[in-house]
């Protein structure tokens, strides 16, 4: 692919979740998710590889599947209010109808399934787009219609899908699938306090699309693609092994890392709203995704796998892109260190 369509593709995919994001009408919010999904096609299949066009089909699949769910859950909604406003939604059916079809395309759990195969099947960069840039635009259209979900089907959805995003992980060894079921079980956390507390939500959001690209960026250049590989990252570069590590305690909720921050807030919100039960399982649940962090933690630093002759060696690499370091510069402060600032975020 030329550098041009490339760079004309990712405008498109920019432009689709900006429309999206700045709508409010239901047909703009549709076509700018259209707009973004025929944009970001080509681009997962670049690679030409039939890995790479199996994640793309399952890809369209899925997001033209929610797609039409969402917009006949539009247009049943304008056929009995006469308004195609985003914040009337009113009716039952077309609530519940829109629920599903937002939640399979942030890849929430039952309909998760596209998600780790889709990441898996697309090159680190893509993966890095799907785990945070295309997450924008549908949590932007949950966060508006927050009101109009059925609380019973969310809260289910998100404790089911904090469950198994950490059940999920624990057997993988690509560090794709391992994200992407680290993204399931954010978007559980994001989602399980939706109604009480959105701008929570949005909180959430910012933070897990932050660390996420942190840990991203230290695996970019070390081309870091399976556990096995990531214990010889630290003889290229100790400085983003050190990020890795430290980004991966923030992901897992560890204090005095930020991640810590956003699962704390949760969790007190639950507990004061008496949903102690739901809060008790939640922070049990996120016990097993913090074991598949600490794994990739172990690896990093106290672990050499065996390896052959002719395994590629890290120490013969070397890092040219400036914009990946500085990406990383910028966003490992904010990823590991805005747990301080949390008294002045909290009455």
């Amino acid at each position: 692919m030329s550098p041009l369509i490339n760079n004309i593709l990712m405008l498109a995919v920019i432009t689709g979740t900006l429309i999206t994001m700045n709508s409010n009408h239901w047909l703009l919010a549709w076509l700018g998710l259209e707009i973004n999904m025929m944009a970001i096609v080509p681009l997962i299949s670049k690679m030409h590889h039939p890995r790479a066009t199996e994640a793309t089909t399952k890809y369209f699949l899925a997001q033209t599947g929610a797609s039409m769910l969402m917009l006949f859950s539009s247009t049943l909604n304008a056929w009995h209010l006469g308004t195609w406003d985003i914040t009337q939604l009113t009716n039952q059916m077309a609530c519940s109808t829109l629920t599903i079809a937002l939640c399979m395309k942030i890849g929430l759990a039952p309909m998760h399934l596209w998600l780790p195969e889709v990441m898996q099947g697309t090159t680190l960069k893509m993966a890095l787009i799907i785990a945070t840039w295309q997450k924008l635009a549908p949590m932007t259209l949950i966060i508006m219609t927050s009101n109009s979900h059925s609380k019973p089907l969310l809260m289910l959805m998100a404790a089911l899908s904090i469950i198994i995003g950490g059940w999920g992980g624990l057997n993988q060894t690509q560090t794709r699938k391992i994200m992407a079921y680290s993204s399931i079980a954010n978007m559980g956390w994001m989602i399980i306090i939706l109604q009480q507390a959105p701008k929570l939500t949005t909180l959430t959001l910012l933070i897990y699309m932050v660390t996420t690209t942190t840990l991203f960026m230290t695996l970019l250049p070390q081309k870091t693609k399976t556990i096995k590989t990531i214990s010889t990252t630290w003889t290229m570069s100790p400085t983003l092994t050190t990020i890795m590590m430290l980004t991966l305690t923030s992901l897992g909720g560890l204090p005095p890392m930020t991640g810590f921050m956003p699962k704390w807030l949760i969790l007190e919100k639950l507990l004061n709203d008496n949903m102690t039960p739901l809060a008790t399982l939640t922070a049990m649940a996120t016990l097993l995704s913090l074991f598949f962090y600490m794994r990739l933690f172990y690896s990093s630093t106290m672990m050499i796998f065996p390896n052959t002759s002719t395994s590629m060696h890290k120490w013969r690499q070397q890092m040219k892109n400036m914009m990946i370091m500085t990406t990383v510069t910028l966003t490992t402060p904010l990823s590991l260190m805005l747990l301080p600032i949390l008294p002045l975020m909290t009455p």
